[in-house]
C-alpha cells in the first residue's frame, strides 16, 4: 500500500535490478496450443540460470514460471522491470537476450512479442 509518503520516495531500491520469467508450463503432447516446456524452455531455463552465473552477473533472478498464456509463441519469457516479452528458441537466443537486452540495456528486436501477438514471427 502506498501512502503520499511513500509514493513521492526516490530512493526505493529493487532487490533485483533485471528480474527474468521464463515459462516452463507443461500441457499433454496433444493439447491444441502446445507449451513452452514442449518446446525447450526447461533446458533454456537452466541455461539462462548457468550463464548468468558464469557472466557473474549481479542483482538478476531468473525464475521459473508457470503458464504465461502465450502458449503458441512458445517458449516466452518476460523481464522485469521493463516488461518486455521475448520468444526465444536456442542458446544462441538466450545469449544474445543476456548480452544485449540484460547486460547492453537494448531490445532484441527480433525476438520480441508484441502485446496483441497471436502467431509466432516467421
Amino acid at each position: 500500500m502506498t501512502t503520499p509518503e511513500t509514493d513521492n520516495k526516490t530512493d526505493n531500491k529493487l532487490v533485483y535490478d533485471v528480474h527474468v520469467f521464463c515459462c516452463i508450463n507443461e500441457r499433454e503432447p496433444d493439447h491444441p496450443r502446445g507449451s513452452c516446456s514442449a518446446r525447450g524452455s526447461v533446458d533454456l531455463h537452466q541455461y539462462m540460470k548457468v550463464r548468468s552465473k558464469e557472466l557473474k552477473l549481479k542483482a538478476i533472478r531468473i525464475n521459473k514460471a508457470g503458464c504465461l498464456n502465450r502458449c503458441e509463441l512458445g517458449p516466452v519469457l518476460v523481464i522485469y522491470p521493463q516488461a518486455v516479452w521475448y520468444h526465444f528458441n536456442s542458446r544462441e537466443d538466450v545469449d544474445e537476450i543476456i548480452d544485449r537486452h540484460i547486460i547492453g540495456g537494448e531490445t532484441v528486436e527480433r525476438l520480441i512479442l508484441e502485446s496483441d501477438q497471436k502467431l509466432p514471427t516467421p
